[in-house]
């Protein structure tokens, strides 16, 4: 057998991903040749069924002022930051990976002071090849004082979620996937390049914050409670716009890109929603 060829099927065999390997070997007017046939069983379709994930979970507290600042970035998997009455920052990150190499490999960089707190997450660089090991993620839980200013979450891949927040800013951008808001009242900026991009509300405060939500390529949804009051603007340039609160003779009707309407009698908030390539639906929480 060709030296390549063994190396090959050594290399195969060691993958993960990999369950099956088949070897042909064909004699034809005197020559022989190989043939190499592998036959790639993934573990989430139909492998053996057993979850060969490996985990680590790193957990920090730290000690912070109420407004102090928080800044987070991260490849794959999750950010989920939830806004509370507290006076620490509670850090949980569950590390995964299928190789104890690659999850060692994984780093979560804390940068603590009283006034701000920088989460970083370095990842080992994927493998060219196919066939080799490419796994990591990182999940991300994290409770901060409500009041706390939120200058940077990015995230490449995967699910981001903000809730609870009151404090003067908050700055979330996501890459690939789905963001979440969930009763947040600030100055709120979120940008979302591929995915879906939902604003859920379960009660309204009657007070001066502003929503500036933007989403590429998928839909926004807004979920707003019926007695609401805010300065509604949405936008949508290849796409349309379905609106519960475009006006009471027009309430649950009407297909349009554009809208720009007040709604109810203190219209101290400001929500704008932009959609380049999908569609916008604003609905009442609780109809």
């Amino acid at each position: 057998m060709h030296r390549d060829l063994k190396y090959a099927i050594r290399m195969l065999a060691k993958s993960p991903g990999f369950s099956t390997i088949a070897i042909i070997l064909k004699i034809s007017e005197g020559r022989s040749y190989l043939t190499f046939f592998a036959v790639a069983l993934l573990m989430t379709g139909c492998g053996s069924g057993i979850d060969r994930t490996l985990e680590q979970i790193v957990e920090q507290t730290y000690e912070v002022e109420p407004t102090a600042n928080l800044s987070i970035r991260n490849t794959d998997g999750s950010i989920r930051i939830y806004g509370a009455e507290t006076t620490k920052i509670k850090l949980e990150a569950v590390k995964k990976a299928y190789k104890r190499d690659r999850l060692d490999k994984i780093f979560v960089n804390v940068s603590a002071q009283p006034d701000a707190v920088s989460i970083d997450t370095n990842y080992p660089p994927k493998p060219r090849w196919g066939f080799f090991d490419r796994s990591g993620t990182v999940d991300y839980t994290i409770v901060v004082p409500h009041s706390c200013n939120i200058s940077r979450v990015e995230l490449a891949n995967g699910e981001l979620l903000v809730e609870g927040m009151r404090g003067k800013d908050v700055h979330a951008s996501l890459v690939n996937g789905r963001m979440l808001e969930h009763n947040c009242f600030g100055d709120l900026h979120f940008v979302v390049a591929n995915g879906g991009l939902d604003l859920a509300y379960d009660w309204w405060e009657h007070r001066k914050f502003s929503i500036d939500a933007r989403i590429i390529n998928g839909n926004a949804r807004a979920f707003i409670p019926g007695d609401a009051s805010f300065h509604l603007v949405a936008v949508s340039a290849n796409g349309h716009i379905a609106s519960e609160f475009n006006g009471k003779e027009n309430r649950r009707g009407g297909l349009v890109q554009k809208i720009d309407v007040i709604v109810g009698s203190d219209s101290g908030a400001d929500l704008k929603i932009q959609a380049t390539n999908g569609s916008i639906k604003i609905a009442e929480a609780y109809p």
